[in-house]
């Protein structure tokens, strides 16, 4: 299968707007490397269901080193976000795990649907909540609670192909009290963690089964290459700007992002 050059040009592309999205938005860029990844490979004429399932599992292969770039420039400027991203990492390596083997059961028109309804659902929050700075803690923050947010983003960021931190974040500030900044900090560094779990799911469920050119099961050798090549500098740089934008500025960004990913996903825009 040869590749059109307009292949490349889009796989760098993505690579800039992801990263940059990662880094300044504490998410693994996934809300936007699984969509345009799908619509690229769809274009190239690769099948639905293949297409999908190469655009999770490359995504969360890209979204590790994407992650990380990220995690280090916040840790830099806030040192109390590495002790609870790494405790909801640790479960949510298990639950990204589990999420990987569901997907590759599934349709490429249920994945999407799925996908669409709950970046609409957070697109929707975002803007009721945008004047909110910090919500008051209404769960506390111990070993339980830990576990539960972890398994569930962890599947959510299997199953979806996302870091999951577009959930963590909603979920940090919305319940356990954490500003905005804080979750965006917190949530790369779970990323990184619960990236890994749905990765080895998807090198595994894909083993001998996918049939993309230059893959290791679900993973695209070439898409990672690329797009991390460019994403993970710009996550850097995407990481050091969050902290000088203001929080309502930083929600109004991300809601119109996300709801227009969630309408192009749901088929409402073409």
């Amino acid at each position: 299968m040869m590749f059109p050059i307009e292949y490349f040009i889009g796989l760098i592309l993505i690579g800039v707007c992801a990263g940059f999205a990662s880094g300044l938005l504490g998410v693994g860029g996934g809300f936007l490397i699984v969509p345009l990844q799908y619509f690229l490979l769809k274009y190239i004429g690769v099948e639905p269901d293949l297409a999908i399932l190469i655009s999770f599992g490359t995504s969360l292969a890209i979204i590790i080193p994407t992650s990380m770039s990220g995690a280090y420039r916040h840790t830099r400027t806030m040192d109390n976000i590495l002790k609870p991203g790494i405790r909801l990492g640790i479960f949510g390596i298990i639950g990204g795990a589990i999420g990987g083997f569901v997907a590759s059961g599934l349709s490429s028109r249920v994945l999407e649907i799925i996908f669409g309804c709950l970046l609409l659902f957070i697109a929707v929050k975002n803007f009721i909540d945008i004047n909110k700075e910090r919500e008051e803690a209404r769960i506390p923050f111990n070993l339980l609670t830990t576990a539960v947010i972890g398994l569930l983003v962890g599947f959510s960021s299997g199953l979806l192909g996302v870091g999951g931190g577009i959930f963590l974040i909603a979920i940090l500030t919305a319940l356990l009290g954490f500003s905005l900044i804080e979750a965006i900090g917190t949530s790369s560094v779970f990323i990184c963690l619960t990236a890994v779990g749905g990765f080895l799911s998807y090198v595994v469920s894909g083993w001998g089964v996918s049939t993309f050119p230059y893959s290791i099961g679900y993973v695209s050798i070439i898409n990672f290459l690329l797009i991390a090549c460019f994403s993970v500098p710009l996550a850097s740089l995407g990481a050091k700007v969050a902290h000088k934008i203001p929080q309502k500025k930083l929600k109004i960004v991300f809601s119109i992002l996300v709801l227009y990913i969630a309408l192009k996903m749901l088929g409402i825009l073409p």
